[in-house]
């Protein structure tokens, strides 16, 4: 995990930063509708543990999140992966979307693997 250039990990909390940020727009309309959050708060909360992770092992940053918190977010940002592939493969080539996905699959797969180490350290 050390060994990821400085611009990458710009990038990955980038990625995340803006993945929550659009996830918090759509908790709020969501709120606003009087849909059901449960899903959009599940995923916001794994990013935003896996942001925390990628700032624990870059920046020392400290967490205060439970080994069962991390395997749940392990589990909920590993099973965001699939349908963020699909669509980075349905993607235009050098379209403007297809980079901000696979920066975006690029920060999980990342915050995943700050996950593991963390949780195998334990």
């Amino acid at each position: 995990m050390e060994n990821v250039s400085e611009r990458h990990q710009l990038q990955s909390i980038q990625s995340l930063q803006s993945t929550i940020r659009k996830s918090e727009n759509a908790l709020t309309q969501m709120t606003q509708k009087g849909a059901n959050t449960t899903l959009i708060e599940k995923r916001l909360r794994a990013l935003n543990i896996g942001l925390s992770m990628l700032e624990n092992v870059w920046h020392q940053k400290p967490h205060s999140y439970t080994q069962e918190d991390l395997t749940e977010a392990r589990n909920v940002l590993t099973g965001l992966m699939p349908s963020i592939e699909n669509a980075f493969a349905k993607s235009k080539e050098g379209g403007p979307q297809k980079n901000l996905l696979k920066r975006r699959i690029q920060a999980l797969e990342l915050a995943v693997h700050a996950i593991d180490d963390l949780l195998q350290d334990n």
